[in-house]
C-alpha cells in the first residue's frame, strides 16, 4: 500500500542517510556478548527494542492498526514467558507522511537504538525510510507495503512478508476476466504511487485476456467524483476496478450507485477495511469485491494454528483479526525467533532473517534474496450482509 503524500527529493533522502553515519546497536543500556554479535567483554542486554512504523492516527489508520496489534500480540506472548532478553515494542506514528517517517527513523536509530523495525506500513514511506535503515544496517520487515519497485533497489536489510503489486495486480485482473467474467471494464486510480501502479497492473493483465479497459483517475482529496462517475455511467461497464484507499473508494462507490451504475465494484488491499462499507453505505457496498495479498482468519477457520491466533487476537482486542493482522504477527514472530536464538544485534538478526522458513499464520514465511516473501497467493474478499468475508484465492474464487 502506498498513500498519496508529498515525496522527499532524492538529494534530501540521500543527505538524510549520509548524516546518520552510524549502525544501529542493541538497546537496554548494555551491549551484547561476543557470542551474540557484540563487543568483547560486554554484558548481554536484558531488553532490546523493536519498532513498529505506520499510519496509526491518520486517514488510513484502519489498515495499519491491525498489523500493529498482531505484532504487539506476539511480543506480549513472548514477554510473558519471562525470557532472558525481553522485547520492548516502540511505536512510530508516521501518519503516512514520508518526511515524518524519515525523522522517526532517525530517532529510532540514534536515540531509541532499536534492533529491528516492523514496517513501514505503506510503500511511499518505505521508499524513503529503507535507504536510511540500509545505511544504518538495521533490518526491517513490512507487513503491508506492496509497491513492486521496493524490491529492485538491492537492499540487504529490507524485507516484506506479503507479495507485491506485481502479483496482486495480475491476480485481481485474472479474477475480473475469469471469476467475474467481465468483458467491459473501467479502471480508475487515485493518482498515488500505490493506486496508479496497482491499477496499471490490473489493466495490463486484463489486456492479456483480450479486455481493453477504459481508464480514468480521481483526486482522493476531493469529495465530488462526478466527472469520473459520469464517464463510468456512459461507458456502461460490467466491472469497475479502483486502485486506491477505502476512504475514497467508499465515497466513489456511493456516488456510482447513486448514479445508477450497477457494475461489479472491485478494489485492492488499500480498500480492505470496513471503512469502505461505512463510506458507501451497507446497501451500496453489498457485493463489492476486494483483492489482497493477505490472509484474514475468518470465524469459521479450522486450522489449529490460525484459529489459535484468531482467538488470542479477539481476546486481546475484542475484535476479529482484520487486514494484515496475521502478517504483522508473522513479521514480529520472525524477530522474536531471532532474539530467542540469541541474536540481539541488527546484523545478527538480519543474518537470521535470511535463514527463516517459518510456518506462519498468514503463510509459509521464507524470504528470497531481494527481501520478497516466497509465497505468492492473492485472496479475494467480498462484502456480504454488511461484513467483509473471504471468498477464496484469486485463482479459485467463484461468485455465488
Amino acid at each position: 500500500m502506498r498513500p498519496k503524500t508529498a515525496r522527499l527529493g532524492g538529494v534530501l533522502a540521500a543527505g538524510v542517510a549520509l548524516t546518520l553515519g552510524l549502525a544501529a546497536c542493541s538497546s537496554g543500556g548494555t551491549e551484547a556478548t561476543p557470542a551474540e554479535g557484540g563487543s568483547s567483554g560486554a554484558a548481554a542486554p536484558t531488553t532490546v527494542k523493536l519498532g513498529f512504523m505506520g499510519d496509526l492516527t491518520g486517514a488510513n489508520a484502519g489498515i495499519v492498526i491491525p498489523p500493529r496489534n498482531g505484532a504487539k500480540l506476539v511480543i506480549d506472548e513472548y514477554n510473558k514467558t519471562n525470557p532472558a532478553v525481553k522485547i520492548e515494542l516502540v511505536e512510530y506514528d508516521s501518519q503516512a507522511d514520508p518526511s515524518k517517517a524519515v525523522a522517526l527513523a532517525q530517532q529510532a536509530i540514534k536515540t531509541d537504538k532499536i534492533v529491528g523495525l516492523i514496517g513501514p506500513a505503506f510503500s511511499g514511506e518505505s521508499a524513503q525510510v529503507a535507504p536510511v535503515l540500509e545505511e544504518a544496517k538495521l533490518p526491517s520487515i513490512s507487513a503491508s507495503a506492496t509497491n513492486a519497485a521496493l524490491a529492485t533497489n538491492g537492499w540487504k536489510f529490507w524485507h516484506r512478508v506479503l507479495p507485491s503489486d506485481s502479483i496482486q495486480g495480475p491476480g485481481i485482473g485474472d479474477f475480473i476476466a475469469t471469476g467475474v467474467g467481465a468483458k467491459k471494464v473501467f479502471v480508475i486510480d487515485d493518482k498515488s504511487e500505490y493506486g496508479k501502479p496497482l491499477a496499471d497492473a490490473v489493466k495490463a493483465q486484463l489486456e492479456t485476456k483480450g479486455v481493453t479497459p477504459t481508464t480514468d483517475s480521481l483526486d482522493p482529496a476531493e469529495s465530488d467524483f462526478s466527472s469520473v462517475v459520469n464517464k463510468v455511467a456512459a461507458a456502461k461497464p460490467e466491472a469497475i476496478f479502483f486502485g486506491g484507499y477505502y476512504a475514497a473508494g467508499g465515497n466513489l462507490l456511493k456516488q456510482l450507485r447513486d448514479k445508477g451504475v450497477t457494475a461489479k465494484f472491485l478494489s485492492g488491499d488499500g480498500s480492505l477495511d470496513k471503512g469502505l462499507i461505512d463510506g458507501a453505505g451497507a446497501d451500496n457496498a453489498e457485493g463489492a469485491l476486494v483483492g489482497c495479498p493477505c490472509y484474514i482468519a475468518t470465524p469459521d477457520v479450522t486450522d489449529a494454528k490460525v484459529k489459535g491466533f484468531a482467538d488470542a487476537y479477539k481476546a486481546a482486542y475484542s475484535a476479529d483479526p482484520a487486514i494484515y493482522a496475521a502478517e504483522g504477527y508473522d513479521a514480529a514472530t520472525v524477530f522474536v525467533d531471532a532474539i530467542k536464538a540469541g541474536n540481539v544485534t541488527p546484523d545478527k538478526i538480519n543474518e537470521f532473517i535470511a535463514t527463516v522458513d517459518l510456518a506462519g499464520v498468514s503463510k509459509q514465511v521464507k524470504f528470497e534474496a531481494n527481501g520478497e516473501v516466497a509465497a505468492k497467493d492473492i485472496y479475494i474478499y467480498q462484502v456480504k450482509d454488511g461484513a467483509i468475508g473471504l471468498l477464496g484465492k484469486a485463482n479459485e474464487a467463484k461468485l455465488g
